[in-house]
């Protein structure tokens, strides 16, 4: 059986990661890009072609694939007079990699039915590295039938393939599972920057903590930078990491839910990204946390 032709929007660095894998497994590629023409040249260069827009790139495509930075990104790709919809072809299916707002995600899933076509969202786990690999987590959601048919084209990408349930899920599991993450990061960089503050070794922390049940791999990603001097162990923008746990906030509001642990992240990451810190990696917030002082009146 021939491979689907694929249209692949936002060649940043996971997307072109992914690209390029794709091209490895000899699927048609159209792309699309935004900012960075880095990614598109690269591919335009190994055989795929470059769309004008969205219409375009759906016209061409069996599946299309978003790997984008906001829900308002998806959405300024995915509608309007040169949008993917207008173009998607009848049984195509689009799929949302990216980190998106789980009722954003229904709410084109609905117009995307309407088109006669299927939309399904799969955030990923892992690195950039890892995509290049075809080794990536994805936490696909969606029609059930449809995730099997699309099943041997997300094991060309993907290590660890699930499906998590109705449209929507995967988002929310990534969600929930970005604002453990990054809520385990900012109680450890404040925990290294206090350790400095109080006059004990780092390392010293780290051992003690490390040998009982704080021991996780996030705790590593930190030390990594906190110790080692190493902050791309964890290569993921505080920028990113705001708009992730911002996120969270707002699908615990829209679900009638309350978070309070999500206040501190949140904080946390909107001073840092508002300062100095919004390109550097989450790891380097040690450095944020270590930065503040007590301001007595």
């Amino acid at each position: 059986m021939s491979k689907p032709d694929i249209g692949f929007i936002g060649l940043g660095l996971m997307g072109s990661a992914m690209v390029q894998r794709l091209l490895d497994c000899g699927y048609g590629m159209s792309v699309l890009g935004n900012r960075n023409r880095a990614g598109v040249e690269a591919a335009v260069s190994r055989g795929a072609s470059e769309a004008a827009n969205g219409r375009e790139l759906a016209a061409a495509s069996d599946i299309v694939m978003l790997c984008m930075d906001t829900s308002a990104s998806v959405e300024a790709r995915m509608f309007g007079e040169d949008g993917v919809i207008t173009g998607l072809k009848p049984g195509a299916v689009a799929i949302d990699f990216g980190t998106s707002l789980p009722a954003s995600t229904r709410r084109i899933g609905e117009a995307v039915a309407a088109a006669g076509a299927t939309y399904m969202d799969a955030p990923l786990g892992r690195t950039p590295a890892h995509g290049r690999e075809g080794k990536l987590n994805i936490m696909c959601a969606g029609d059930e039938a449809t995730f099997q048919r699309i099943r041997p084209v997300l094991d060309d990408l993907g290590e660890n393939v699930f499906h998590l349930g109705a449209l929507g899920s995967g988002h929310t599991i990534k969600l929930i599972n970005n604002f453990y993450a990054m809520t385990t990061a900012a109680a450890m960089a404040e925990a290294f920057a206090m350790s400095d503050r109080t006059g004990v070794s780092r390392q010293a922390l780290y051992d003690v903590l490390s040998a009982g049940p704080n021991k996780s791999g996030m705790m590593d990603f930190m030390k990594a930078y906190a110790v080692d001097g190493d902050p791309k162990q964890l290569a993921f923008a505080v920028r990113n990491a705001k708009k992730d746990v911002g996120y969270y906030a707002a699908m615990a509001e829209d679900s009638g839910g309350v978070s309070i642990m999500s206040g501190s992240t949140k904080l946390a990451l909107n001073l840092a990204a508002g300062g100095a810190f919004g390109e550097r990696m989450v790891p380097e917030l040690v450095d944020f946390f270590s930065s503040l002082t007590r301001q007595d009146g």
